[in-house]
C-alpha cells in the first residue's frame, strides 16, 4: 500500500475527531449563551457538522471497500471511523435533547461536565494526530491514559449531578429531562474511552 492511500485513513481519523471537537465547541458556546428562542437555528448548526461528519465517514468506508491492504486491520478501521462519527452524533444528541424537553435555563453543572467533555474531545484529536506514527511515538499511551481518566472524571461527575437533580429539583418533567441529558453526556465521554480503547488494541496488533 502507498504511503499516500496509508496517509489517507489517519487524515480521515483526524478530520473527523475535528468535527466532534467542533461539536462540542457549539455545544459550550450554545450553553453558555443560551436562548431558547435561537435553539432552532443553533440546531441547524450543529446537524451541519454533524453531516460534514457523516460525509467523511462515507468517504472512507468508500475507500476501504476497494482495498486490499490497510496500514492496520480492516476491523480496527471500521471500529475507530464509526465511534468518531458516533461521537459527533451523541454531542448533538445532546443539543437535541435540551431542544424537545423544552430547556429554559442551563444548569451550572452540566456547562462543568461540557468543560471536562470538550478535555475529552481534545485528547481524541491530539491522539489522531499521533496514530500515525504508532510504531514510533512515545505520547500515544500518554494520550489514551488522559482520555480514561477524564471518562472517570466524568463518571464521577454525572453521579453527582444525578444525586444534586434528584434532591433539589422538584418538578419531575425537570428531573426527567435533565436526566437525560446528562445520560448523553456520559455517554459523549463512554465513547471517548471507546475510542481510546479500540487504538490501543489497534496498536498492540500492529507493533
Amino acid at each position: 500500500m502507498s504511503k499516500k492511500q496509508d496517509a489517507f485513513y489517519f487524515q480521515n481519523f483526524m478530520e473527523c475527531a475535528d468535527h466532534s471537537r467542533q461539536a462540542v465547541k457549539l455545544l459550550k458556546e450554545i450553553m453558555i449563551h443560551f436562548d431558547l428562542e435561537s435553539l432552532p437555528v443553533y440546531l441547524d448548526e450543529m446537524h451541519k457538522i454533524e453531516h460534514e461528519a457523516d460525509l467523511k465517514k462515507h468517504d472512507l468506508l468508500n475507500t476501504l471497500a476497494k482495498a486490499f491492504i490497510t496500514p492496520i486491520e480492516q476491523e480496527d478501521i471500521l471500529q475507530i471511523s464509526q465511534n468518531l462519527d458516533d461521537l459527533t452524533d451523541k454531542i448533538e444528541d445532546v443539543l437535541i435533547r435540551i431542544y424537545y424537553n423544552h430547556i429554559t435555563e442551563i444548569r451550572p453543572d452540566a456547562l462543568e461536565l461540557v468543560d471536562i467533555l470538550i478535555r475529552c474531545c481534545e485528547e481524541v484529536c491530539n491522539l489522531m494526530r499521533e496514530f500515525p506514527e504508532f510504531k514510533r511515538s512515545k505520547r500515544l499511551h500518554e494520550h489514551i491514559v488522559c482520555i480514561n481518566s477524564l471518562e472517570e472524571e466524568v463518571d464521577r461527575m454525572f453521579i453527582d449531578c444525578m444525586r444534586e437533580l434528584h434532591s433539589i429539583c422538584k418538578d419531575p418533567f425537570n428531573v426527567i429531562a435533565w436526566r437525560e441529558i446528562y445520560l448523553y453526556l456520559e455517554k459523549c465521554a463512554d465513547t471517548c474511552e471507546h475510542i481510546a480503547d479500540i487504538v490501543e488494541s489497534a496498536i498492540m496488533k500492529n507493533s
